[in-house]
């Protein structure tokens, strides 16, 4: 579930606590979780609903200035059933304050070699694709996937497990190496 920077603002402030999606089949469920750039957010409740039922405090709780304005996002919105997800801010995303670690204990640094040869499995991708990130700030998915020959769907989900390790972070166009990612490469 995607937001957009204004309704990002507005969740950290707790002003934003619905969303509304039409999906063929939900991407959350109730009691689970989301990492968002606001932070973690709380999935509390996910309900289809009837466009026609929504009011002009659905439209403020989910970051919109009027209930046609809430419509018309709806309506721009891809085929499926409409949803109301509830949801509360959790906290922060744990991957802000890892990737900021640079002090690696004894074990740290072969413990995270260890994860990235098992990412590699048959075919190693995670050193040259954090040599490149780190090589330039803000290189995009299709330029990382060109260099090292993957489909850029697939080298998106990849970078998102280098992500969990606290190496790299996502930007608002492409990706940059974290001072964790940094202090790892240049420590083998």
């Amino acid at each position: 579930m995607l937001f957009k920077n204004d309704v990002l603002a507005a969740i950290a402030t707790g002003n934003v606590t619905l969303a509304f999606r039409r999906w063929q089949k939900p991407s959350v469920r109730a009691g689970g979780t989301l990492r968002t750039a606001a932070g973690v957010l709380s999935i509390d409740a996910i309900d289809a609903v009837d466009a026609v039922g929504l009011t002009n405090e659905d439209a403020a709780c989910s970051g919109h200035s009027s209930l046609d304005v809430l419509l018309a996002d709806i309506k721009g919105q891809r085929a499926g059933a409409l949803y109301r997800i509830a949801f509360h801010l959790a906290g922060d995303d744990p991957r802000v304050a890892l990737r900021d670690i640079t002090d690696f204990g004894p074990n740290d640094h072969e413990d995270l070699r260890q994860r990235l040869i098992t990412f590699d499995g048959e075919s190693p991708w995670t050193l040259q694709t954090l040599r490149l990130i780190a090589s330039r700030e803000g290189i995009t998915a299709g330029e990382l996937a060109a260099s090292i020959g993957f489909e850029k769907a697939a080298l998106k989900q990849k970078i998102r497990k280098l992500k969990e390790l606290g190496l790299t972070e996502s930007l608002q166009s492409g990706y940059r190496i974290s001072p964790r990612g940094r202090a790892f490469l240049a420590a083998i």
